[in-house]
């Protein structure tokens, strides 16, 4: 129990440090032109500190994985809490080491605030460690959860690179599809900054509402019960045929459909909601205050870069991410079912979003390769690619029922 206090502690640091270097990596890309400094040695100044800080943090991360290891006794990615701290510990890795290739500040100032989105969505997930199931129970789980995290922290810089092209060259003077969808884009990930936020309030203002199922089913040693469910944030859609038995801030306004299985489906259908809600309402927010869309606001920071570079630190990063996540959540994820569930593949819902991802970059690779896609197709496919995965992270996790739903869902 002591290696797991530790192991919190040194997350809780690392997360620390990745907040502070990513203020310093946005100082030194915005404060360029403050009075009296010379910009290049102001970014030089303050992107060697953040890139420092980012060190610091990922070695105390890298103490968390090794503690979370010998304390829990297994590999520390069997639940959604674990796989999302150590798929941020992968894209850190990744940052650093384009970091040392490139040399560009501006890569810290996108790459390390989605560290520290995905991070602090980890902490949403039930942080304890609990004996594994079954199907756990394999070296084959590390194998394919490790390698899979891995390619998509890589795939994650290829992501960060490729918007940092489209707000380098989409123009922000005019009103286009690209400057449309790029604010989408970036809207999105204001969705998943307000889950957090809310998430994160709610836990703490202990609000609680709390739902009994009409319908007894057997529990784990086979008892007939009545299911209790209970939602952390405000409820907005109630479970189908259950009754309140601890109120809430508010009532629900409506109940899920009959088709969506599981107990647990319409509580993670109304954090759903409230994501998309809490999302929209931020954009808005921001677009008020700052009276100009994102894009335009962000546009400075990359004036500099050249967009020729960024595409080719996007590509370089997809074209070794991609066959890290092809090992990683197609093939040992393959050779893993056959020895948890006696089969290859099942259709489950994350095995189908994993096969969605493949072959998205499959295709971004045939056609940079073949049909000569570079540029702002490319960016535009490396930015969509990723929001697959983060569609697959949120969205299946949060909303369909299947086989992984085991991951502290």
């Amino acid at each position: 129990m002591q290696l797991i206090q530790l192991s919190d502690w040194l997350l809780d640091i690392a997360f620390l440090l990745y907040v502070l270097s990513s203020i310093l990596f946005v100082v030194a890309m915005t404060g360029k032109n403050w009075a009296g400094r010379d910009p290049k040695q102001h970014e030089r100044r303050y992107g060697r500190i953040a890139f420092w800080l980012a060190v610091i943090g990922f070695l105390a991360q890298t103490g968390y994985v090794v503690t979370r290891w010998i304390g829990g006794g297994h590999s520390p990615t069997s639940n959604m809490f674990e796989f999302m701290a150590f798929l941020d510990y992968c894209i850190i890795l990744a940052y650093l080491i384009i970091y040392r290739i490139y040399k560009l500040t501006v890569i810290g100032a996108f790459v390390l605030p989605l560290g520290v989105i995905m991070l602090a969505y980890s902490y949403v997930f039930p942080a304890e460690v609990t004996p594994l199931i079954p199907s756990l129970q394999s070296y084959w789980l590390y194998i394919h959860v490790t390698t899979a995290a891995l390619g998509e922290g890589i795939l994650a810089v290829g992501f960060a690179a490729g918007l940092m092209y489209l707000l380098r060259t989409v123009p922000q003077d005019v009103s286009t599809k690209s400057t449309k969808w790029l604010e989408v884009v970036l809207a999105v990930v204001l969705m998943l900054v307000g889950f957090i936020g809310m998430e994160s309030t709610f836990a703490r203002m202990d609000q609680k509402t709390v739902f009994e199922m009409n319908k007894e089913i057997p529990n784990a040693l086979g008892q007939m019960e009545k299911p209790r469910v209970q939602y952390t944030m405000p409820a907005i859609v109630a479970p189908a045929d259950a009754t309140i038995i601890k109120q809430g801030p508010m009532s629900p306004l409506f109940s899920a459909p009959a088709w969506m299985e599981g107990k647990d489906a319409a509580r993670k259908l109304n954090t759903m909601l409230w994501s998309i809600l809490t999302g929209v309402v931020l954009y808005g927010v921001l677009r008020l205050v700052f009276r100009k869309r994102l894009g335009a606001l962000i546009r400075p920071t990359v004036d500099e870069i050249d967009p020729e570079l960024l595409d080719e630190i996007s590509y370089r990063a997809i074209s070794i991410g991609y066959p890290v996540f092809t090992l990683g959540a197609i093939i040992f994820a393959m050779i893993w079912a056959q020895e948890a569930w006696g089969r290859f593949w099942g259709w489950d819902p994350k095995e189908v979003w994993a096969l969605i991802v493949w072959l998205f970059y499959s295709a971004y690779l045939h056609l940079r390769l073949s049909r000569g896609w570079i540029g702002a197709k490319s960016a535009w496919m490396s930015v969509i690619g990723f929001v697959i995965i983060l569609i697959t992270l949120v969205v299946v996790n949060l909303v369909i029922a299947g086989l992984h739903s085991y991951a502290g869902v």
